[in-house]
């Protein structure tokens, strides 16, 4: 199974958004020597949880401090900006690194209705349009001229540099044929819900279209994860998370918790139910539970790679999850 990296740029309690970028080279750097195919870096604004405000800002730099693994971003939110400017941005980041750079795209705003307001200058944020400029972007990445007036004229440059692979980001499935159709890999967000349905996954390998960025349909699933030598301490180290989640769907933002301050946290029996019942989204175990999970999930739903996001309090324990994965399934 190919394994692949999602960072947000986690900012856990006692710690700076400065060391939360600086764990992610770390990461990209453990990633690169493991064998994990990608690593993505996704896009947040107005939070003092995550640093991950500037993607393809981090895939720049990930990219000059790696070697092998693929960069990217998973994604960058394209309503908040030209489709010229996409491209210019990835190819780029193609000239300098390639065949490395994924552009990995998302139609959600990243942030609150705040934060998308001040992205777009105050102005009416454009919704409508989203595949519309994807399909813009995508002519400026192959240098060939979009049909759209305003950008027919104009030139995304850097020209003739190597194609990133493209990927479409989705949670509920929506954006599956949409992938197919544009001949652009499909990542799913499995971690958002806990769910998947394995007809919108067969419905975008049934109705792929072979392009210049893609020769075959790929279908990338990133799940959460949680995974240390026992199960025993893995259910701890995955506390924080899951008091993080309980508190975020009660309309709560908070910085990740330490272990111990989670094992100390009031929690009601129906807080303990509902961690349970969050299991789907949130993987936990041994290295070897996880790993059959995986497999198992993998093997039903006809994917091709597993995308892992890990949010422990610490550092250390979160490349253990990668670590111990590796082992596994590389």
């Amino acid at each position: 199974m190919k394994l692949s990296i999602l960072d947000q740029a986690p900012v856990t309690k006692g710690h700076s958004p400065t060391t939360a970028l600086q764990n992610s080279v770390e990461l990209a750097q453990l990633g690169d020597r493991l064998g994990y195919e990608r690593m993505w870096l996704a896009e947040h604004h107005n939070t003092n949880v995550f640093a991950s405000s500037a993607p393809e800002i981090s895939a720049a730099y990930l990219s000059a401090k790696t070697e092998r693994i693929r960069i990217g971003t998973g994604g960058v939110m394209m309503m908040h900006y030209s489709p010229l400017k996409l491209a210019e941005v990835f190819k780029t980041l193609s000239a300098y690194a390639p065949n490395r750079i994924d552009f990995g795209v998302g139609r959600a705003p990243g942030g609150d209705g705040q934060s998308m307001y001040a992205l777009a200058e105050g102005r009416q944020p454009m919704l409508h349009n989203m595949y519309e400029k994807l399909d813009t972007a995508l002519s400026y990445l192959q240098d060939i001229p979009p049909t759209d007036d305003l950008y027919r004229p104009v030139r995304a440059t850097p020209t003739a540099v190597d194609l990133p692979q493209t990927w479409l980001l989705g949670s509920s499935g929506n954006s599956a044929l949409k992938a197919a159709q544009k001949g652009m890999g499909y990542s799913y967000a499995q971690f958002f819900t806990g769910e998947m349905d394995k007809m919108t996954l067969a419905h975008y390998t049934k109705n792929f279209v072979p392009s210049s960025f893609m020769a075959r349909p790929q279908i990338v699933v990133s799940y959460m994860a949680t995974v240390a030598d026992t199960e025993e301490q893995a259910i701890y180290e995955a506390l924080p998370q899951d008091i993080w989640r309980l508190n975020f769907m009660k309309g709560r933002i908070e910085q990740l918790l330490t272990p111990e301050q989670a094992a100390n946290y009031p929690l009601s029996e129906l807080d303990h139910m509902e961690i349970l019942n969050n299991r789907k989204q949130h993987l936990v175990g041994s290295a070897q539970q996880v790993s059959d999970l995986l497999q198992q999930q993998q093997a039903y739903y006809g994917f091709d790679e597993a995308m892992i996001i890990s949010i422990p309090h610490s550092q250390k324990q979160r490349l253990k999850t990668y670590q111990l994965l590796a082992q596994q399934l590389l």
